[in-house]
């Protein structure tokens, strides 16, 4: 893969990727490059800079630089109240607006995802292995920062 600056004759800059330096000449000469501002077809690499790797040997002698410490550290175990109060808030905004629907979560949001079911805002509770899957398959879905009140066994 190869990224290549690029501006159309309007004037616009943008970055595209292609296979290779080949796949960008046969593509731009049928005209299938087109601006990503205005569409205009009639797109030429710009000047870039280069990109160049440090060899080896120096990226191996350089120490990174020591992180520093946070100057609060938050203990998740035991939120300040703060931070309970704020959580708290979300919980009940998020359950307010949301339908729950339990351990259906996974196939429920892929109901959505896929047209099967009516587009609603969901919550509820997935194995990690169902997350990943849903992630994986481009299902916006996000953790939430608190644990289910209903008992689950």
């Amino acid at each position: 893969m190869i990224q290549y600056a690029l501006k159309c004759s309007q004037g616009h800059s943008f970055d595209s990727w292609f296979q290779s330096a080949a796949a960008f000449d046969k593509l731009a000469n049928t005209g299938l490059v087109t601006c990503a501002v205005c569409g205009c077809d009639q797109v030429e690499k710009a000047i870039m800079t280069p990109r160049v790797r440090p060899a080896r040997d120096t990226v191996a002698n350089t120490t990174p630089a020591p992180t520093p410490a946070p100057a609060d550290e938050i203990n998740m175990a035991k939120p300040s109240p703060e931070i309970q109060e704020v959580l708290s808030e979300l919980r009940r905004k998020v359950e307010e607006n949301s339908d729950y629907v339990g351990k259906d979560f996974a196939s429920e949001a892929r109901k959505i995802h896929l047209g099967d079911a009516p587009e609603r805002a969901i919550y509820g509770e997935a194995q990690p292995e169902e997350a990943q899957s849903l992630i994986e398959d481009g299902v916006p879905v996000a953790p939430l920062p608190f644990v289910p009140s209903r008992k689950t066994n």
